[in-house]
């Protein structure tokens, strides 16, 4: 496959959690060969920094504000870059593709929905929904929620997780026939990660390119990161709870 691109990625002027400006991200991936970013920073319910207490139009102006400050720096240098957001739930995070500003500015009704409304919600925009780090351990987490059946894919290599719970998330993902990406999880240049994505065999030219990839379950596959091949086999500390078809939680 002959295209590099960055899936997961948290900017300073939106993500409470980000350290980059958005605009540096550009040459930081010039330099590391990627075809092109997308910017999925934390939404209204996850980890985000935009005040929660403005109206609904001026928080997602607040919101795109990191995607559109790259996007400027992107076309000066002739550089691909997407829009996208992480989606929260309890803990359980969903990367979107494909629907825009305009799509959000009409449907402050998301933050009300279930897993299975806003997945329904997203497909008929024709947008794609990737489960982000399904294994991730956290201090601030209780569980693991996974949800094989209302998602596109899930994220089996996060730069951000400890290999071991990549594996676990690879070994979910293969038990339930669900396509797997790649991510960086990118808050900061500075800490010297290696980077992941997904790699292509053909080029994106649209979100909505991507979207329907992930959707097809064909043409991309993820990044791996070398040094964390060999992974150990360790199992959770958490509880793991699955997300049934009928949305209640199997333990």
């Amino acid at each position: 496959m002959g295209y590099r691109y960055e899936t997961h990625l948290h900017t300073c002027e939106v993500s409470a959690c980000g350290r980059t400006h958005a605009a540096d991200y550009i040459k930081f991936y010039v330099d590391k060969g990627y075809d092109g970013i997308i910017f999925t920073d934390h939404f209204f319910n996850g980890n985000c920094g935009v005040d929660r207490r403005l109206p609904w139009e001026r928080k997602v102006d607040a919101f795109c504000r990191g995607y559109e400050l790259a996007k400027a720096e992107g076309d000066r240098v002739g550089f691909p870059v997407f829009f996208g957001w992480e989606f929260n739930f309890h803990g359980d995070e969903y990367l979107t593709y494909g629907p825009d500003k305009k799509w959000l500015l009409a449907h402050p009704e998301i933050m009300r929905d279930s897993r299975q409304e806003y997945f329904r919600r997203i497909h008929e925009a024709g947008g794609a929904i990737v489960q982000a780090h399904p294994y991730r351990e956290r201090d601030y987490l209780n569980a693991v929620r996974l949800n094989p059946y209302f998602v596109d894919a899930a994220e089996a290599v996060n730069i951000g997780n400890d290999p071991y719970q990549d594996a676990l998330a690879a070994d979910y993902a293969k038990k339930y026939r669900l396509p797997v990406t790649g991510g960086t999880d990118m808050h900061n240049i500075e800490w010297g990660q290696t980077t992941s994505g997904v790699e292509t065999e053909q080029p994106i030219r649209s979100i909505q390119d991507f979207a329907d990839m992930l959707r097809s379950g064909k043409g991309f596959r993820p990044i791996e990161a070398g040094e964390r091949a060999g992974r150990e086999e360790k199992e959770t500390y958490l509880p793991v709870l699955l997300y049934g078809k009928d949305g209640i939680w199997i333990e």
